[in-house]
């Protein structure tokens, strides 16, 4: 943090230099209560290397956004020297947090993808800076301290980077301060790029994959994508101002509500959870609208309520009302009746043999044990060759 402050804009801004200079002394401060205290309670501080592929996965989904948006928006790029120190600020900020309830902390590709959805929906202005390094804090105390029991493991309640989100946008519209962030600005530009929803799709599409989260945006997308039609087709213009989903909308469903730490366990939860989604980002998008607030908020505001809902959707949705109607249910009951068509199939299969071989021998006035033994004719060859043919059937069975 120190660092940063040789960071040029620094010194033709006083207020962002203090917020560098400030946020390290905070940091140091905080390094030297922690190192004494554990000198004099013998503590001994460890570190755990632990690369988790949804991490790093991520990370590399929200770094080609912020290259091909900043390509089209050179704000981006001349930002990328305050994103890398929130980087370094969350970092230390996570193993000083851990350490301080714990020996044991862990290091890995865990703060990039907190810090970069931060940054792709909100930051504030240079004058302002100090407050991303708060907003990055507060994302990571709710991580580690606000945390609950699911299905016998203990886990964060918010999904982190919505969590400060949504905290930060209520407070900016409550204070009527939002143009002390790039907000509005992140919403339009990000339409700047071309085909940008294409390229979100896509860059999303790994994760989506791995970490089976396709339903939850899938059912977002589909919700808010036909109301939009129906509106139009009723109004005959978009309800989003100028298309059916807008831009940061479309990010916020592949890259935001999608923690699958934070979601529904089963499939029509998530589906559900989904809806929900597509569903309140119609309504905030309208409240704000009306109460001539921004409404880049609507994208952001809901995900920590939805988060509080897992528990209820997962336990409606395993009730014995919904329960048949899980897709993962029913793919298990589609592969159970497969299975038990294949195990009938191979016992009819085995009965007809029985029978083939019952009619040959009747087939002649006298039926010895062995075929080879059966006396001539063509009616007892064909029988002699169909109960040969049966039992070798059998026994490949």
């Amino acid at each position: 943090m120190m660092a940063g402050a040789q960071y040029a804009p620094a010194h033709q801004s006083p207020r962002l230099l203090w917020s560098f200079l400030g946020t390290g002394a905070v940091l140091l401060a905080w390094n030297g209560v922690l190192l004494v205290s554990a000198l004099h309670q013998r503590r001994r501080f460890t570190l755990e290397i632990v690369l988790r592929k949804q991490h790093y996965i991520q990370a590399c989904a929200h770094a080609s956004i912020f290259l091909y948006w900043g390509w089209y928006w050179r704000t981006v790029y001349q930002s990328a020297p305050l994103i890398l120190a929130q980087i370094l600020f969350a970092y230390a900020f996570d193993l000083l947090l851990t350490w301080s309830r714990r020996d044991t902390a862990t290091l890995g590709f865990g703060p990039f993808p907190i810090v970069f959805s931060t940054n792709l929906f909100l930051w504030f202005r240079q004058d302002w800076f100090y407050l991303q390094f708060v907003m990055i804090a507060l994302a990571f105390a709710g991580k580690e301290l606000i945390r609950w029991n699911r299905d016998g493991r203990s886990t964060h309640v918010f999904n982190p980077s919505a969590f400060t989100l949504t905290v930060f946008s209520v407070a900016l519209i409550v204070t009527g301060t939002s143009d002390i962030t790039w907000g509005q600005d992140i919403a339009i530009t990000q339409f700047y790029p071309p085909h940008m929803y294409l390229f979100l799709f896509l860059v999303a599409l790994p994760g989506q994959f791995l970490f089976g989260v396709t339903t939850m945006t899938m059912s977002a997308v589909l919700t808010t994508y036909l109301f939009g039609l129906c509106y139009y087709a009723l109004t005959g213009t978009y309800y989003f101002f100028d298309s059916y989903i807008p831009i940061a909308v479309f990010l916020g469903m592949h890259l935001l509500f999608t923690d699958p730490s934070t979601a529904p366990r089963t499939d029509l939860g998530r589906m559900i959870f989904g809806v929900l989604y597509g569903i309140s980002t119609i309504a905030l998008y309208g409240l704000l609208d009306r109460a001539g607030l921004p409404p880049f908020y609507d994208k952001l505001l809901q995900v920590p309520l939805l988060n509080l809902s897992v528990k209820s959707i997962d336990r409606v949705v395993r009730s014995e009302a919904l329960r048949r109607f899980d897709p993962a249910t029913i793919g298990r009951s589609l592969s159970v009746s497969r299975s038990s068509a294949s195990r009938r199939s191979a016992a009819d299969a085995a009965r007809s043999r029985a029978v083939v071989a019952m009619a040959a021998r009747y087939a002649c006035t006298s039926v010895p044990t062995s075929p080879s033994l059966w006396r001539n004719g063509p009616t007892c060859a064909v029988a002699a060759r169909l109960i040969t043919i049966a039992r070798s059937a059998t026994v490949v069975t």
